[in-house]
């Protein structure tokens, strides 16, 4: 695999774990606001072969504990996505997941041959919104086999959702709630314009912080917890 960033350390990407942080090249949605452009259209330019990481993992084994994979989307990068993980496995190296759900046969590979510790699945919007809020065609089916499969493992998992004030509202919330009602965790994470895929995006408002609490308070009644980031 070829990979387009590292982060060497991270302390706030695999919860109570140190860790360093790949980046996978590509996507298969087209969020308006992600944070990650160059990934999506696949323009960054400083690129690291899977040989490197593994190596520069083996050198930081004593300090690090994790490794966590981003993106772009890890899981459309199937095979060569779980040979990578298996590498990383033999070093002794927890790895944690981010995904978007689109490949529940992935991840159910990963979970049964143990490649993965945790994972964290973005959850976009209500299933009847998805293509509308990731600018792409979605198998909505594939969306929901995946919140059932992480919901049903025995891995540790997350759910989240960025929200944009123009995109997501309060009612959307709710359903998304009856969607993945009695996960463990679901963290409402603040949107804020920086960097992203589309520019007009920077004008769009994110929910302040008395209306995100308001809103974690409404979602803890469907989830075990619910958290704010």
């Amino acid at each position: 695999m070829i990979f387009g960033g590292l982060e060497k350390t991270t302390l706030i990407d695999y919860p109570g774990k140190v860790a360093s942080l790949v980046y996978t090249i590509g996507c298969n949605f087209r969020c308006p606001f992600c944070h990650n452009p160059e990934l999506v259209d696949e323009t960054v330019e400083t690129r690291y072969p899977e040989e490197e990481i593994l190596e520069f993992l083996k050198k930081r084994r004593a300090m690090v504990d994790a490794l966590v994979i981003t993106g772009g989307e890890p899981t459309m990068h199937g095979k060569d996505l779980l040979s990578f993980m298996r590498k990383v496995k033999t070093l002794g190296i927890f790895i944690k997941l981010d995904s978007n759900g689109t490949e529940p046969g992935v991840l159910r590979k990963a979970i049964a041959e143990k490649l993965v510790d945790y994972i964290a699945m973005d959850i976009k919007a209500p299933l009847a919104k998805y293509a509308k809020t990731v600018n792409h065609p979605v198998d909505t089916e594939a969306i929901k086999k995946s919140v059932k499969l992480l919901m049903t493992s025995s891995v540790p998992y997350e759910f989240r959702t960025t929200l944009v004030k123009s995109l997501t509202t309060p009612e959307d919330l709710e359903q998304i709630g009856k969607e993945i009602e009695g996960a463990e965790k679901y963290y409402l994470q603040k949107f804020i314009s920086t960097k992203i895929l589309n520019p007009q995006f920077r004008r769009k408002t994110t929910y302040d912080d008395e209306e995100l609490e308001a809103l974690r308070v409404k979602m803890s009644k469907y989830v075990k917890f619910c958290g704010i980031r």
